[in-house]
C-alpha cells in the first residue's frame, strides 16, 4: 500500500509538472507570438517594457523555454517543447528581420530637450484646384511599374498588381477621426535662417519644433480647421535609440486605439530618407507656393507577417492620390508598395506619408500640409 501511494503521488506530481509546462507554452504562444492580436494591450506593453527593451525576441523565448525545461526531464515532453520553440523562434525571426529592414540609420546622440508650443493659424481660403508645376532642380525622375488612371505606382512587393487590386472601391466607416504619429520622430530638414536647429544626428533633431513632428502639427492644425478630430502623437520612437522604432511605434498606436479611439485613418508621417544631404529636395509649385512633394509608402504581407488590411490601405492611398492629382497635380510622387507591413495592420486605413526629403526646408514641408489637408477633406467628405 505504501509503495502504491508513493507511485501515485509521483504520477500526480509529474502530471502537475506537465500542466505547468503546457500553461507556459500556451501563454508564450497566445500572448507573445500571437502577432500582437491579443486584446490585452496593457499586458503586451508591460511585457515589452520589461523584457523587449533589454533582450532580443529570440533571447526571451530561449530563456523562457529553459525555465520550462527545468520543470521536467520527460523526453517526450522535452521534444514537444523543442518543436514549439522552433515555431516561436521562426515567427520572431521574421519580426526581427522586418524591423532591421525598416531601420537603417544610426543611433541618436543625447542632447537637452527644449519644446515650444505651436500656435494654431487661422484657416486660409485656398482654391480646390490650382495650376502646378513640378520643380526639376534637386529632384529626380519618377519611376513606376504600374499606373491606375492618373496614379503612378512603384510596386516593390512580391505581388503582381491586377486592375481589381488597384481599383479604389474602398471607404472608411469613420471619416472624422484621424491619428497622426511618427515612427521616426526626429527626422528633420535643411536648416534655414528662420528655422535653424541643434542637430542630434545627420538631418535629425529632438527639438519637436524643427523635426517632422512640426510638420505633423501643421497637418493636424489644417485638418482641425477643416472639421476633423485629430489626435497628433509626438512620442519619440527613434530616440535615444533608432533600432526598435517600429516596435515602439506599434506600442504607441495600439495604446491610442485601446483607449476607445475608433479612428481608422492613421497616418505615420515621415520624411523621405533618400539621400543624406541637401542634394535631394522633391518640390512642386502650387499657385504661388513652392512646397515639398509627398509620397505614400504602403506595406503588405509579402514579408510573412499577417496583414489582412493591406489591400484596403493600398486602395485608400490610390483614392486619395487620384483626388490629389485632380486638385494639385504633382503634389504626390508615385505610391511605393512594399513587402514590409510598417505597422499598417492596425487599421484598414493606415499609411505612411513621407513629406519632402533632407534637401527640403521646414517651410516647404509645412506649406504642403495645407494642400494635403484639403485633398483629404475632399476624399473623406
Amino acid at each position: 500500500m505504501i509503495n502504491l501511494a508513493v507511485i501515485n503521488l509521483k504520477d500526480i506530481i509529474n502530471f502537475i509538472k506537465k500542466l505547468i509546462i503546457l500553461f507556459i507554452i500556451l501563454f508564450i504562444f497566445f500572448h507573445i507570438v500571437g502577432k500582437l492580436k491579443s486584446a490585452d494591450y496593457t499586458s503586451i506593453d508591460e511585457l515589452k517594457k520589461n523584457y523587449f527593451s533589454k533582450s532580443s525576441h529570440t533571447e526571451i523565448i530561449g530563456k523562457t523555454i529553459l525555465v520550462s525545461n527545468s520543470f521536467s526531464d520527460d523526453k517526450q515532453f522535452s521534444k514537444k517543447i523543442s518543436e514549439v520553440k522552433k515555431i516561436l523562434m521562426s515567427e520572431l525571426t521574421i519580426l526581427e528581420t522586418e524591423e532591421k529592414l525598416m531601420e537603417k540609420e544610426n543611433q541618436e546622440e543625447n542632447i537637452e530637450l527644449n519644446i515650444e508650443n505651436i500656435e494654431q493659424k487661422p484657416e486660409e481660403n485656398i482654391p480646390n484646384t490650382l495650376q502646378t508645376k513640378i520643380i526639376e532642380e534637386n529632384n529626380k525622375i519618377d519611376t513606376f511599374t504600374n499606373i491606375y488612371n492618373n496614379v503612378k505606382i512603384k510596386n516593390e512587393s512580391k505581388y503582381p498588381l491586377t486592375e481589381e487590386m488597384m481599383t479604389p472601391n474602398v471607404d472608411l466607416d469613420n471619416k472624422k477621426d484621424i491619428i497622426i504619429y511618427h515612427t521616426h520622430t526626429c527626422e528633420s530638414y535643411t536648416p534655414t535662417e528662420a528655422n535653424n536647429y541643434v542637430a542630434s544626428g545627420n538631418f535629425r533633431t529632438i527639438d519637436l519644433n524643427y523635426s517632422v513632428a512640426r510638420v505633423g502639427t501643421e497637418l493636424s492644425n489644417e485638418l482641425t480647421n477643416l472639421g476633423f478630430n485629430v489626435n497628433h502623437n509626438t512620442t519619440y520612437h527613434d530616440y535615444p535609440a533608432y533600432t526598435g522604432s517600429y516596435t515602439r511605434g506599434l506600442s504607441t498606436i495600439q495604446s491610442i486605439l485601446s483607449n476607445s479611439n475608433n479612428a481608422q485613418f492613421i497616418i505615420d508621417l515621415h520624411r523621405d530618407a533618400l539621400g543624406n544631404n541637401s542634394g535631394y529636395a522633391p518640390s512642386v509649385q502650387i499657385g504661388e507656393d513652392v512646397v515639398a512633394q509627398v509620397m505614400f509608402v504602403i506595406g503588405s504581407d509579402g514579408g510573412g507577417l499577417e496583414h489582412p488590411n493591406w489591400i484596403n490601405n493600398f486602395k485608400l492611398a490610390i483614392k486619395i492620390q487620384e483626388k490629389a492629382n485632380e486638385m494639385y497635380p504633382g503634389l504626390f510622387k508615385p505610391i511605393i508598395l512594399r513587402d514590409s507591413r510598417y505597422n499598417q495592420h492596425v487599421s484598414k486605413g493606415a499609411c505612411i506619408i513621407e513629406v519632402g526629403a533632407t534637401g527640403n526646408t521646414l517651410e516647404e514641408c509645412n506649406c504642403s500640409m495645407k494642400y494635403l489637408a484639403r485633398v483629404i477633406k475632399e476624399v473623406m467628405s
